[in-house]
């Protein structure tokens, strides 16, 4: 007795909290740009010196800053992506004005020390350019700690000569640093640094200390961005095709339902309320994890699915032979279970050590499918395996499975012993 209300209680539970929860979920996955429609942009970045090289962190700061920008721009979850060794992607869904998102991200990152200029009107106002972010050498700002573990920036220059002098001239004045016209800090000179380096207090905020560090080197090495392709997905285009994937999903989700459970009786239900609670907690996880839902996102849904119906499919199958060998209920279901883990784990162990594989050499939309299918395959075997055994062993042991037409097997199929 006690099994069948645990196994009440898991279905009612699970049930009530998916229907309470789901709608709010779909509300707050994110789509992607082919399917919410938007703007799409493929940059190649080269320095703005002659003779330079376009780093990895020079690359990955560029693309830092893309994304920065986007977001003052009030677009929907900007996707920016690195390619090869100079490429950087840029996704925007929900873009109405292009040329305002061309204007604003092909302008490099610009780095400048200002000064006050001392006249009247402009008293307040950082008006005049001491140094520029190719003054600084590249990767030249670090991370230091000074006197109680105060978190400092050390900054390194190309021409001491240059900083000698700037410093010489505003001793006790502020040098402000600014980041494409944003004020980021404003310390004040307190020596006159004649070695080409200095020290900049954050005020013991460390994650400021960490930023300033990042925007400094950026700056150091500010890279111009070419537009080599570009392409505008309308959004009832991508509607379009978010409607017809999730009718397709649905029509084939209830022709897998019917047949597990026409061949599989019981245990086929069982298997169609673990697909169900598998799906639900894909959707779960991209929620939590802020993931963003695209058309390969959706290819690799519908094949994890595919994945964990086929694991349903082989437990139950060899199940209906321990059977029709004529062994009892009992011993049927747990031979089954027994022979057919190790398949079922070699199958998505193999399909996980590929996605894994995608994921580490791709790029964009593959990496994003071999995500999703990483994720799938992992929450299948939690669900499709493990849950779904357990559910299935409860109502045996409870002794509610006591004939083998409840698991879709004909007693003129089994052979005596």
């Amino acid at each position: 007795m006690k099994r069948i209300i645990a196994f009440i209680t898991v279905v009612v539970v699970s049930v009530g909290i998916m229907a309470w929860s789901t709608p709010g979920l779909l509300n707050n996955v994110h789509l992607g740009l082919d399917l919410k429609g938007g703007f799409e942009i493929l940059y190649e970045a080269t320095p703005m010196e002659g003779g330079a090289k376009v780093s990895k962190e020079s690359l990955l700061k560029t693309a830092q800053s893309l994304e920065e920008r986007a977001n003052k721009l009030g677009t929907s979850e900007p996707e920016v992506t690195t390619e090869g060794t100079n490429r950087i992607r840029l996704k925007l869904a929900g873009v109405t004005d292009e040329a305002e998102v061309r204007k604003q991200m092909k302008e490099p990152a610009s780095l400048t020390f200002r000064s006050k200029d001392g006249t009247e009107k402009t008293a307040d106002e950082y008006n005049k350019i001491e140094m520029i972010g190719t003054d600084f050498t590249e990767n030249g700002a670090k991370l230091e700690f000074g006197q109680m573990s105060e978190p400092l920036v050390s900054i390194k220059v190309k021409s001491k000569d240059k900083f000698a002098e700037v410093t010489k001239r505003l001793l006790g004045q502020p040098l402000a640093i600014f980041m494409n016209d944003t004020l980021v800090s404003d310390p004040v000179v307190q020596a006159v640094l004649t070695d080409g380096t200095a020290s900049i207090s954050v005020g013991g905020d460390l994650d400021k200390a960490k930023e300033l560090r990042d925007q400094i080197n950026l700056g150091a090495l500010p890279l111009k961005l070419t537009e080599k392709y570009s392409q505008s997905v309308g959004a009832t285009l991508g509607k379009q095709s978010l409607d017809q994937t999730i009718e397709a999903g649905l029509i084939a989700s209830v022709f897998i339902l019917l047949f597990m459970v026409g061949m599989y009786r019981v245990p086929g239900l069982v298997a169609a309320f673990t697909l169900i609670v598998h799906t639900w907690l894909l959707i779960l996880v991209f929620v939590w994890a802020d993931f963003t839902l695209t058309l390969p996102g959706i290819a690799a849904f519908i094949l994890g699915i595919g994945m964990a119906v086929d694991a349903n499919i082989i437990t139950n199958e060899r199940i209906h032979e321990e059977m029709r060998t004529g062994k009892s209920i009992m011993s049927a279901v747990k031979a089954g279970d027994k022979h057919s883990l190790r398949t079922v784990l070699d199958s998505n162990i193999t399909t996980i050590i590929v996605a894994a594989v995608m994921y580490w050499f791709g790029t964009g939309a593959v990496k994003g499918f071999a995500l999703v299918l990483i994720v799938e395959i992992v929450l299948s075997i939690a669900t499709n395996v493990y849950l779904s055994r357990w559910l299935l062993n409860l109502l045996v042991k409870a002794g509610k499975l006591s004939k083998p037409k409840y698991f879709g097997v004909k007693e003129s199929e089994i052979r005596e012993l």
